[in-house]
């Protein structure tokens, strides 16, 4: 059930078996441990990790171990041919230490010295980390809390959490690099987000920006640019699936049934040809149509809709809800990225949470702070439990992936699963969980349909947004938390207060007690735009490790102290972690700088 959409071989796992170069007894005693170690790390690493395509990750290891240049030589060589995109050393032992580092800068890499006391790796791994710090390498480094005998192979547990938080965190920076961001569209209403800043994709991020006008729609719509037969079975899928849900626009403004009915035709097509925009079709071709048949290989992209089109013609938040869900009328599929608005930065903040999960994202507006003293006066309902100290409205007309619902589970509760997990009967659930509603034409002059849908509570979801501020550069910003359910009538009061027919999840932060994370006001009254994209499940570590690969300084967090990992250098930026992290990434400069 794996879909290749991008051009581009998949990147792979190095791993450098490092060893004590000297020979007449020292080196040959080693060998075997030290390459046992290797086999190990990729043993580990295979079985727990996969692409955001849902595709086995593979780990390369290098011919031999590696005791000196010339076998280091060897080694990158090797992985140059075979594609790595990120490295780890393993060692049980003392090794020369900037003789045998990575020398590559623009890989992620990382040292795990194996914490035993009859040789010592630890020793190894403080060496070769000075050699990656003093040359400008930011490598992180991996080591067991607990002493380990020299013939243990197990892999701690903390070991391991380092482990697969360097190796999602590397593998994604490794999948963006070459792919595109495709912008439908220019700037929507002023939204600083969808000023596409080509030089965050590619200093930052290794990517292209490539643009299209939204007039290609037309173009294609009325040409008949796509494949007429999927667009029978998504339209026939469509009807029967997807269920209109009420219509608010006061009566001499709604549409007739005709006119309803050649809106769905039109957001349908739209959809068809948003996919084939960004990954291209071969079915084109056979139409006549070779160059539109290629695609622009965007892993993500954004649409501008607003209001140029969409004072017009349909809006497109079918179309980005049904890309960005886990699913649509061929079947259960990897969701695409694609950015309401085209907020480009808040597309990258959902291709992040995608390619650290393989989980739909959801995009959204954050709408508003609720104090318990507002709820009371406009419901009379107290607040209690999670909500005690208010909560966050999320709602937006646009990316918010059906997954959203919340009707997938993990263990027998709610979920938003990686796409290969979710089975027919929880897509099912989402779609009956989905009305949509016709477009309220105060909004969306040519009509269209949103999905209208409520977000199940107890989800621990992780909301991120990449910013960018002159003079800094960008920033990230993270809140975990989880979403909660109110009584039916709270939730009619206060959604029907907006528009009702956008997608709407409650969403109530983890609070520290101090600075953004104070209380549940501080969260909304920081947070640097007016968009977030939110994932399943507490991903806040893994987005720092990923950043600090990335040399994007986060601004905001609650993620617990003990659960960052940085590269090892960010501790000689000064004692204050996020002061260094900022003083660190300014250093480096932007990865691909």
């Amino acid at each position: 059930m794996t879909y290749k959409n991008l051009i581009g071989h998949l990147p792979k796992i190095g791993i450098r078996p490092v060893i004590d170069g000297r020979l007449d007894g020292v080196r040959e005693s080693l060998e075997e441990a030290t390459m046992n170690m290797a086999r190990n790390a990729a043993e580990f690493l295979e079985n727990n990790l996969r692409h955001a395509d849902g595709s086995k990750v593979e780990c390369v290891i290098s011919d031999t171990c590696i005791g000196g240049v010339a076998e280091a030589a060897a080694s990158a060589d090797k992985f140059s041919r075979e594609g790595v995109g990120l490295s780890l050393t393993v060692t049980p032992c003392w090794c020369y230490g900037s003789e045998t580092i990575d020398m590559d800068s623009e890989i992620p890499k990382a040292i795990w010295g194996f914490n035993g006391t009859e040789r010592p790796g630890a020793v190894y791994l403080s060496a070769a980390l000075a050699g990656h710090n003093q040359k400008g390498l930011p490598a992180f480094g991996i080591y067991g809390r607990d002493v380990q005998d020299s013939g243990d192979t197990e892999i701690p547990q903390d070991v391991q959490e380092k482990l697969l938080r360097f190796a999602k965190a590397g593998l994604a920076v490794a999948t963006m690099k070459g792919k595109s961001y495709l912008s439908m569209g220019a700037v929507s209403m002023g939204i600083a987000g969808s000023i596409v800043d080509t030089d965050f994709f590619e200093s930052y991020l290794g990517m292209r920006c490539e643009n299209i006008d939204m007039s290609e729609f037309v173009r294609r719509i009325e040409k008949e640019i796509y494949d007429k037969e999927e667009y029978e079975k998504a339209l026939e899928w469509t009807k029967k699936n997807c269920k209109e849900g009420k219509d608010y626009n006061p009566d001499h403004r709604k549409k007739s049934r005709e006119e309803l009915d050649k809106d769905w035709e039109f957001v349908v097509k739209m959809t068809l040809i948003a996919k084939d925009l960004m990954i291209g079709n071969p079915k084109l071709k056979a139409l006549g149509y070779g160059e539109e048949a290629l695609g622009r290989n965007a892993i993500s992209g954004g649409f501008q809709g607003q209001r140029q089109w969409t004072d017009h013609f349909p809006n497109g938040d079918f179309m980005e809800a049904i890309l960005t869900s886990s699913f649509d009328w061929n079947g259960i599929r990897q969701p695409f990225m694609i950015a309401t608005e085209n907020d480009s930065l808040n597309g990258v903040s959902m291709l992040f949470g995608h390619l650290l999960t393989g989980a739909a994202q959801i995009f959204s507006d954050v709408r508003t702070y609720w104090s318990p003293e507002a709820v009371k006066r406009v419901t009379g309902h107290d607040l209690k439990g999670d909500a005690a100290n208010g909560f966050i409205h999320l709602i937006n007309s646009g990316a918010s992936a059906l997954d959203g619902t919340g009707q997938q589970t993990v263990d027998g509760k709610p979920a938003m699963k990686p796409w290969w997990d979710i089975n027919e009967g929880e897509v099912q659930k989402c779609l009956e969980n989905t009305t949509w509603g016709p477009g309220v034409l105060e909004y969306f002059r040519g009509g269209g349909f949103s999905s209208t849908f409520k977000t199940v509570g107890e989800m621990p979801v992780t909301m991120c947004r990449i910013n960018i501020v002159k003079g800094i550069g960008p920033v990230l910003q993270i809140a975990e938390g989880k979403t909660i359910a109110l009584p039916e009538e709270v939730h009619n009061v206060i959604n029907e207060r907006t528009n009702p027919t956008w997608p709407t999840t409650w969403f109530v932060p983890n609070l520290t007690g101090k600075g953004a994370f104070k209380d549940v006001y501080s969260v909304m009254a920081n947070w640097g735009a007016n968009h977030g994209a939110f994932t399943y499940g507490h991903i806040g570590a893994d987005l720092i490790t990923l950043a600090s690969m990335l040399r994007i300084p986060v601004n905001m967090h609650n993620v617990s102290e003990d659960k960052i990992f940085r590269p090892s250098a960010w501790s000689s930026f000064g004692m204050d972690p996020e002061g260094a992290d900022y003083r660190a990434c300014s250093t480096y400069r932007a990865l691909y700088k």
